[in-house]
């Protein structure tokens, strides 16, 4: 199990940063249940062993590309987002108060908050990138206009897979010209 989680992980990030042409200080964000990696329901089966295999797999290929990561906390938290602080101080967002835990937050998050140099936990972002393990429902974490970015894989161990990136929106109308 761990190995194939770790394969499809690392698969998965490089084709999102490859397909969604993620350049440095994009951000990207990651909703994961652990339950659902290992063949529960969301939120049943909450595994901080899995969690910490996607994080440690994901988070040094991130670093090497430079991009920010944001970690959804589950509905306990109103889908909170673990981020850096300097992250949350450069785009302007409002840090709220609380820890995310196993059962108050999610395996994934509470992962992501132990790991990260200075965690905060922020209501709203607008991320260019998002990655969804187990149906998570992260799309109202992504900019405007989503566009479903398909892989080669499409599950996580047992967890489905569901990616976007984001693109500007198309105003004008016909007169319009477009790059």
């Amino acid at each position: 199990m761990e190995e194939e989680i770790k394969n499809n992980a690392k698969i998965i990030i490089q084709e999102v940063i490859e397909k969604a042409d993620l350049k440095e200080g994009n951000l990207l964000v990651i909703g994961c249940s652990s339950s659902e990696v290992v063949g529960g329901n969301i939120g049943e089966t909450s595994n901080i062993e899995v969690a910490e295999i996607i994080y440690k797999t994901i988070e040094p290929v991130l670093k090497q590309n430079k991009i920010d990561l944001a970690a959804q906390c589950c509905e306990h938290l109103n889908r909170a987002l673990v981020v850096e602080k300097d992250l949350a101080i450069r785009r302007e967002y409002e840090i709220v108060n609380a820890i995310p835990q196993i059962h108050a937050g999610g395996a994934f998050a509470t992962t992501v908050y132990r790991n990260m140099k200075a965690p905060v936990l922020v209501e709203k972002i607008k991320a260019d990138v998002g990655i969804d393990i187990g149906n998570t429902l992260i799309g109202m974490h992504l900019k405007t206009v989503a566009v479903p970015l398909r892989l080669s894989i499409n599950k996580l161990y047992k967890a489905n897979i569901v990616c976007a990136y984001t693109r500007p929106k198309l105003i004008g109308g016909e007169r319009a010209i477009y790059n």
